[in-house]
């Protein structure tokens, strides 16, 4: 039994899917297929029930795909350990671009203070997209306000982020009653959704929606005169070029939750950062 194997089991288990599991490593699915079959044949057992959904673990697969876990992170660990200017511990976090704009940098930059053999690397997308790659193991650990599947994912730290209401400094160079919404193109942004709230709350029926696909390009807007937005406050406490926004604290924070997947075994770089994000 090859490492390669486990790899692509393990994969095929978490992505329920022989094809997306090829889409991930790159493969055309007749070789993973054919791998799985390999390995079936080499066990003398079943390890995936298929049908047309997908595929589900056997008892037998449940059991081997444990044992992958364990061994795969093992042989990760055992590399870092015996050569770590070649294979350092890796961690991959993901978070949206409005939350990775705002405490998530200054996360990392103290974790890293303390753990500087371990490589960090923070994956940015839609809360959809970031979701799919946690369950398909791609990512270790994901930042995300909201909603989530608490049936494949827990919480394993959560903090509160102040939000504000941001505009241009000269109230003159938008319409006061009917100002324009920026708003990030996803759709599940809590930011998105609260300047949303916050227009209805206010009676702005009639506002003007412009979707930008990056906080960049909101906060340029604004600076520019285009019209309002939601962003977190420690955006705009962090920055130098602000003066030309001015800004409203809002009522309600905003709660950001680290999540991983459940029951997922964890790498010695991810419990490192867990039990960082548990000392603050």
């Amino acid at each position: 039994m090859e490492s390669q194997d486990l790899r692509i089991f393990k994969c095929v288990a978490e992505a329920k899917s022989l094809s997306k599991a090829a889409e991930v490593l790159g493969y055309v699915q007749p070789h993973i297929s054919q791998r799985m079959k390999n390995l079936e044949e080499e066990l003398d057992t079943k390890l995936l029930t298929r049908t047309n959904r997908g595929v589900t673990l056997t008892d037998e697969g449940e059991a081997l795909f444990n044992y992958a876990q364990r061994i795969l992170l093992l042989m990760e660990e055992a590399k870092a350990e015996v050569n770590p200017n070649k294979f350092r511990k890796s961690l991959i976090i993901g978070a949206s671009q409005t939350v990775s704009a705002s405490k998530v940098p200054a996360l990392f930059s103290s974790f890293l203070k303390e753990h500087r053999d371990i490589e960090v690397k923070i994956k940015t997308d839609r809360k959809k997209v970031l979701q799919e790659m946690l369950s398909y193991g791609e990512i270790d650990g994901l930042f995300l306000s909201g909603t989530y599947n608490k049936a494949q994912f827990e919480t394993v730290y959560r903090y509160a982020e102040k939000i504000v209401l941001i505009s241009p400094l000269y109230e003159a160079r938008v319409e006061k009653d009917q100002p324009t919404l920026l708003i990030n193109s996803d759709g599940n942004c809590i930011y998105r959704n609260r300047l949303v709230a916050f227009s209805k709350e206010h009676h702005i029926h009639k506002a003007s929606i412009i979707e930008f696909d990056s906080l960049e390009a909101i906060l340029q807007g604004v600076r520019d005169g285009l019209g309002i937005s939601v962003v977190p406050a420690s955006v705009v406490n962090s920055r130098g070029d602000m003066k030309s926004i001015q800004y409203q604290e809002l009522a309600d924070d905003v709660q950001i939750d680290f999540v991983v997947k459940k029951g997922k075994k964890r790498s010695q770089s991810l419990k490192k950062f867990i039990r960082f994000l548990e000392s603050l």
